[in-house]
């Protein structure tokens, strides 16, 4: 989900339910301790050199049960970031603790973002050498796929 959509999905809530891939619910009295814009560069194994951007928020939960984060409030807090992303409209991206701190994209449906889990992929496919019929294949249960130790891909 890009900025733009979540700024327009959040515009016609009265609440804000995130749920995770596994189908439990984040805490009601959750905070967005952090909003703003990370980039990462990188060269991938074929030698190209990358710069990823996106739109980043920490999802946190305290003992505070009784916090409620609006829509309004976190548009607030989406609207303070601007100058960070200087109005890109980038991909949204959550982070949440649950046993490290997991990255996930975001959906929307039936009124809840969805947190979408994140897979690792090999970006020069075209230098490892490995058959695309050896290449890993994203599993619903995994968060993460890679080449093989030896393989030649990275």
């Amino acid at each position: 989900m890009k900025l733009a959509a979540l700024q327009n999905e959040l515009k016609s809530l009265s609440s804000i339910q995130f749920q995770l891939p596994n189908g439990q619910w984040v805490p009601e009295h959750f905070h967005i301790t952090e909003a703003g814009l990370t980039t990462k560069r990188f060269i991938d194994c074929g030698g190209t050199f990358r710069t990823e951007k996106t739109i980043n928020m920490q999802v946190w939960v305290a003992e505070d049960v009784d916090h409620r984060l609006t829509p309004t409030k976190l548009l607030g807090i989406l609207k303070k970031a601007e100058p960070l992303y200087q109005e890109e409209d980038l991909e949204v991206e959550v982070e949440y603790q649950e046993s490290t701190i997991s990255r996930y994209g975001l959906t929307f449906e039936n009124g809840v973002f969805r947190f979408e889990p994140k897979f690792t992929d090999c970006l020069a496919k075209d230098h490892c050498g490995i058959p695309e019929n050896q290449m890993p294949q994203k599993k619903e249960t995994s968060t993460t796929t890679s080449c093989t130790p030896g393989g030649g891909c990275c």
